[in-house]
């Protein structure tokens, strides 16, 4: 048997709590290597809309494999919307920079299959990343959406992001200019790190 660092242990057990029922028929739980074909599926099929995305082509698995192992390396968490046993969205909470000025600021992702988006998936999604940001102890937390991508922004800021700043033309899709709108959320109201 492996040995498991204390850090590690803690982290698993911290995972295994993590799972929440957003209804009876939907599960939030930490992700597996093994929804990575499944991740790579659902952003995928974001890459080939306009407002999402902003990826030339699709991401190889060998690509996603590698973001993943990535995360749980740094232990960022990646969560999974699970109904009757199929990821059907996903969401992960990383760093906003990798540089010390910035470690008490993350940077969320959500992706939801389009199937199922507005029953509340994302937000509850989105809800257990920014407990995570908590539990990090992040001040704050941002997103970069797309400014047509307005279900999205919506969505952020019904859960408390406020937007910080437009970046007109910083993003390219399908040989056309996209304005970025940057939110954020202040997790907290601490006056000093």
């Amino acid at each position: 048997m492996r040995h498991v660092k204390p850090a590690k242990r803690l982290a698993a057990a911290r995972a295994a709590c993590l799972a929440a029922r957003v209804d009876d028929a939907v599960t939030i739980r930490s992700a597996q290597r093994t929804d990575v074909p499944a991740i790579l599926e659902i952003y995928n099929a974001a890459v080939a809309e306009p407002a999402a995305a902003y990826e030339d082509v699709p991401h190889t698995l060998k690509q996603r494999e590698d973001w993943f192992d990535h995360f749980m390396w740094r232990n960022f968490p990646i969560l999974v919307a699970e109904a009757e046993g199929t990821v059907i969205a996903w969401g992960s909470l990383g760093p906003h920079q990798e540089r010390a000025g910035f470690r008490f600021t993350g940077s969320v992702a959500l992706y939801v299959s389009e199937g199922v988006r507005r029953q509340g998936i994302g937000g509850s999604l989105l809800n257990a990343l920014l407990d995570a940001g908590r539990e990090r102890k992040l001040h704050v937390v941002v997103a970069a959406i797309d400014a047509g991508n307005e279900a999205s922004l919506a969505l952020h800021i019904k859960h408390g992001f406020t937007e910080a700043g437009v970046f007109h033309e910083a993003g390219c899709k399908f040989g056309e200019w996209r304005d970025v709108v940057y939110l954020q959320h202040r997790m907290d109201d601490r006056p000093m790190p």
